[in-house]
């Protein structure tokens, strides 16, 4: 796909999986370092309690936040021009800014799912360009809760969530199993709107789903309100914030 066709894909659809964007062995790489640095921490389980509703069962997450603050490896990746460049060109920006960063982990044969909701509900912004690249760094099929979009859902706007057990749409009007489901290999990168509606489901698999998850903004893109700080928020990706020099 040439690159005019990705940023129009995405215009159209609201997401776009970007192939080998990492080579497996990398990936691999960066598996193992995700594990390390959820192995050198108090474990914490960020299941919401929505979730519960769709995991037929105790399910669990293995998480953190503000990754690159752990590891170098994640600063590293986290500028790598490969993944800026593409979130650029989908942004129509040449500045890309951090917004935050997270490691999931889905456990294997037990991995909570995610209803389905818009990032938008968790951290407005007063433009919308917010987006998210999702690193698979091993195998996503279905069956290991692979991420599901509803596309052209972002043309909606943001849309009214449910506050309790995790700001979520309506379990009956958006249900999980009615997305799309967006399987990945090791290495490849899904890029998605934060206006974009999007879950994952349970991991029955016998392999643990590991991704990192980075969000980023036009630094042009203002807050619509004080809703979320992570540490390093602010920090330029790729280009400049013209805002600095105003």
């Amino acid at each position: 796909m040439t690159d005019s066709a990705r940023v129009r894909f995405y215009r159209d659809n609201g997401y776009l999986l970007v192939k080998g964007l990492l080579s497996r062995r990398e990936a691999g790489a960066y598996r193992e370092e995700c594990h390390g640095v959820l192995a050198r921490l108090r474990p914490t389980d960020p299941t919401w309690g929505s979730a519960r509703q769709l995991g037929g069962g105790a399910t669990e997450l293995r998480h953190c936040h503000d990754a690159q603050f752990y590891s170098a490896a994640f600063a590293r990746l986290m500028v790598d021009p490969r993944f800026t460049d593409v979130a650029a060109a989908l942004m129509g920006s040449e500045n890309v800014q951090l917004h935050h960063t997270k490691i999931f982990v889905k456990p294997a044969e037990k991995g909570s799912p995610f209803p389905m909701h818009q990032d938008a509900a968790h951290f407005p912004h007063t433009r919308h360009t917010m987006g998210a690249a999702i690193f698979h760094f091993d195998d996503a099929p279905e069956e290991k809760g692979c991420v599901r979009v509803v596309p052209g859902s972002h043309r909606n706007g943001p849309l009214p969530h449910i506050e309790e057990g995790g700001w979520h749409l309506p379990l009956s009007q958006w249900p999980l199993e009615s997305a799309l489901a967006v399987e990945a290999e090791a290495g490849d990168v899904l890029f998605l709107s934060y206006l974009t509606v999007h879950g994952s489901g349970v991991n029955r698999a016998e392999q643990a789903r590991t991704t990192l998850l980075i969000q980023y903004r036009d630094p042009e893109d203002r807050p619509a309100g004080d809703v979320h700080r992570s540490r390093g928020q602010g920090m330029m990706l790729r280009g400049v914030d013209p805002a600095r020099y105003a």
